[in-house]
């Protein structure tokens, strides 16, 4: 059963930082592009960062470009989001994405409040 698994929300004060992790189940993990996303109350939910398979190429949104790096370590099938210098309006639930076989695959999210 292909499944993703998200780690690491919480409460966090503005400047302060944060570390996503996602474990991935049930796929060659290696093989796959893999994804952050967040989703603020009353928003879209909007892509963060993607890091590819092979070359662990990096895309960012640009509001959190140079605070927010992705990275991936295929031994442990996890996909991490350092978050650092957190504003409040990162505050979101934080998802986990994989396209697998052309299916979609989320995680239940976590949760991240930034707020003094």
């Amino acid at each position: 059963q292909v499944q993703l698994v998200e780690s690491g929300g919480g409460l966090v004060q503005p400047g302060g930082s944060l570390r996503l992790s996602c474990a991935a189940s049930g796929f060659t993990f290696s093989n796959y592009a893999m994804s952050w996303y967040r989703q603020a109350p009353g928003k879209e939910r909007e892509l963060v960062a993607r890091i590819t398979s092979i070359l662990s190429s990096t895309t960012y949104a640009d509001s959190v470009k140079g605070r927010f790096p992705i990275s991936r370590d295929n031994a442990r099938n996890t996909v991490y989001l350092q978050m650092n210098t957190l504003k409040p309006e990162d505050t979101a639930v934080y998802y986990c994405n994989a396209r697998v076989l052309g299916r979609d695959v989320w995680g239940k999210g976590t949760l991240v409040t930034v707020s003094s």
